[in-house]
Parts: structure tokens; C-alpha cells; sequence
């Protein structure tokens, strides 16, 4: 095997991607040495290019970016069982942490009582790169027949949509609002509908709504061109949404939710990150015209029910393919708000 591979790595001195020679990796102990097949695009990477006072941190610089993706198995390293070369796997990103405090089993990782967390693709080198070392408890074997390639951006948008629709602890038949309809969302509406729920999906892209309604929503609303669509929504749901989920990273469209939900009982679920702090009443919060929640994004051990679900619902993102060398051009369409679904970097 070379000694060398291309990484994409974002540098913060010049805020650009630049295309680099890197060493491939050996793995820990506790690691696996993965060839990777596809990296996709979430807009968290973006984030590096973006002024934002949520909490990004880098920990080396430059810094390979990504952090969904699939592969196989080339080498496991001396402690890790379970896993044999050529294995098909996905994984997600926390390095570093314990994996058994409460934070980590219960809450995120991120969060870890160690206080030494760090991510792939931000704080470690990531995965748009041809070979990566991924920690084996991060990491899982696809399901028989799940499509290695497609299967990339389950294991970040997936899980965080999955768990964003499941938290909001609604029942078959119940009314939710998919606010944002692109690349987390168009799964959000497919999570949703698998889950019995009566689906309304939301954007200001008239190509994400067309997504959504071919993903099953029964009302699509563009909030930008509709100036009633809230009113048309209230009377759809006959007083407004249980829940509504946002997978945006628009502040805006948090401004609009708490009119979405119905009163005294709906839910407004937290999962797209804005640039800007968002903001709620808090006599609206005291007097209990609604609840705020957030949503794990993913760890160890809410990532298999997320994988197993999308496999025995047929569940799988619209991705649309590119080269290594074109990821700035897939960070313009994301930028430019052009992209449909999820974009990925296919290596193999």
C-alpha cells in the first residue's frame, strides 16, 4: 500500500481548502484503518468558512474536513475484535473521550467528563480523505444489503434526523413540521412517514419541496413566496403542528416556529446550528405555549438503531456523486443553497 494519500484539508490562515499530500495513517490499538468510500458533505463542515460564534473548534491546522462517511475495513488494529478486512462500516466522528460516562452514554460525547473530546473533521484530521483511522466504537458493519456508497451520509444527517423526528416522542397520526427540506431534512421526511406521522415540510427552495413531496409529505409550504403559509398550517392541523423540527441554519426560520406549533402542547425541536444565538420568550416558555428540546446528534449507542431503521424502511439519501478535487465546487452549491439532498465525495 502507498505511503501517501489526498486529503482535502481546510487552513485556517488562509480560510480555503487546499488539496494535500498527507501520510496514511496507522491504526491505535483501538482503532480501525479504513479505505474510505464516500465522504458527504454536511453543513457543518462549511461552518470553517463561515464567521460563527457556536462553538466550532479547531485543534490542528490544516485539518483534513469531513466527518460522514463509509468504507472498508483494511486493517484492524491489535485490540479490536469484531471487525475483519474487507467488512463494509460506518462510522461517526468523537475521538478521545471515555465512551462510559453518563454524558457520553446518555447525552454526547462531546460532553465527555474527561474534557478531552475532540471530532474528526475539526479538531482531528477527518475523513475527505482516501484512508482514515476511525475509533472500532464508532464504528459498526452495514446491514446486509445497504449500498456502501449511499450509506455515507447516514452516519451524520441520518442519525441526526432520525433522532431529531424520534425525540420529539410523537405518536403514528400526529401532525409534524419539517422545517428545512434539504439535505438533513429530505431524511427527516422520510423518518417521519416511516414513523406514522402526518408529515408538513418547509423551505424557501421550491426544488427541496418538490424532494419532500417525492420523500412523502402530505402539505409542502415555501415560507418565503407563501406569506400564509402559517395560517394555512394552522387550519391544515386544526390549531398547529405537535412538533416541529428544524434542520436549518437559518435564525429566521426559528423566529417563525413558536406560531407553527399548537398551543399549550407543541414541541419546537433544536437541530440546525445559524451563525447567530437564537432566541425564544420566555414567558411564552414559563406559561407553557411551548418546549424547547434538542436532539442527540449521535453517538455510539443511539447510531445502530438509526442504521437498522433506515435499513428495514428502505430509507436512503438523495446523494449526488463528485471527485475529490471538486469539494470546493460542492461547498459553492451548498453555499449557494443549490444542492438537492446530500453531496459526496465517491472514491472507489
Amino acid at each position: 500500500m502507498a505511503k501517501t494519500q489526498k486529503a482535502q484539508q481546510y487552513d485556517a490562515r488562509d480560510n480555503k481548502l487546499h488539496l494535500n499530500e498527507i501520510p496514511i495513517p496507522e491504526p491505535k490499538p483501538h482503532e480501525i484503518l479504513v479505505k474510505v468510500v464516500c465522504a458527504s458533505l454536511c453543513h457543518s463542515d462549511v461552518m470553517h468558512f463561515e464567521p460563527n460564534d457556536q462553538g466550532l473548534i479547531l485543534g490542528q491546522n490544516p485539518v483534513t474536513i469531513g466527518h460522514e462517511a463509509t468504507g472498508r475495513v483494511v486493517q484492524p488494529g491489535s485490540n479490536v475484535k469484531g471487525f475483519k478486512e474487507g467488512d463494509e462500516v460506518g462510522f461517526i466522528c468523537p475521538v478521545e473521550c471515555c465512551f462510559e460516562c453518563k454524558p457520553c452514554k446518555e447525552v454526547h460525547n462531546a460532553w465527555c467528563v474527561t474534557g478531552k473530546t475532540m471530532m474528526q473533521g475539526f479538531s482531528r484530521d477527518g475523513f475527505f480523505q482516501e484512508y482514515v483511522c476511525v475509533d472500532a466504537r464508532n464504528t459498526m458493519v452495514l446491514p446486509k444489503g445497504m449500498d456502501v456508497a449511499s450509506a455515507a451520509p447516514l452516519f451524520c444527517a441520518g442519525v441526526t434526523s432520525y433522532h431529531g423526528v424520534e425525540d420529539c416522542e410523537l405518536e403514528p397520526g400526529q401532525w409534524i413540521a419539517i422545517v428545512g427540506t434539504g439535505g438533513l431534512g429530505h431524511l427527516g421526511v422520510q423518518y417521519a412517514k416511516a414513523m406514522g406521522l402526518k408529515v408538513i415540510g418547509i423551505d424557501i427552495v421550491d426544488q427541496q419541496l418538490e424532494e419532500a413531496k417525492n420523500q412523502g409529505a402530505d402539505y409542502v409550504f415555501n415560507s418565503m413566496t407563501d406569506k400564509d403559509y402559517i395560517k394555512k398550517i394552522t387550519e391544515i392541523t386544526g390549531g398547529g403542528v405537535d412538533a416541529a423540527a428544524n434542520f436549518t441554519a437559518s435564525k429566521k426560520a426559528y423566529d417563525d416556529m413558536p406560531a407553527l406549533v399548537k398551543p399549550g402542547q407543541g414541541l419546537i425541536m433544536v437541530v440546525g446550528i445559524p451563525q447567530q444565538p437564537i432566541q425564544f420568550n420566555a414567558l411564552d416558555i414559563a406559561l407553557g405555549r411551548y418546549r424547547v428540546k434538542g436532539s442527540n446528534n449521535g453517538t455510539c449507542y443511539n447510531m445502530a438503531p438509526c442504521i437498522e431503521f433506515s435499513a428495514k424502511h428502505k430509507i436512503a439519501p438523495h446523494i449526488t456523486y463528485y471527485k475529490l478535487e471538486e469539494l470546493p465546487k460542492m461547498i459553492e452549491l451548498m453555499h449557494e443553497g443549490k444542492a438537492q439532498g446530500r453531496m459526496g465525495v465517491k472514491f472507489d
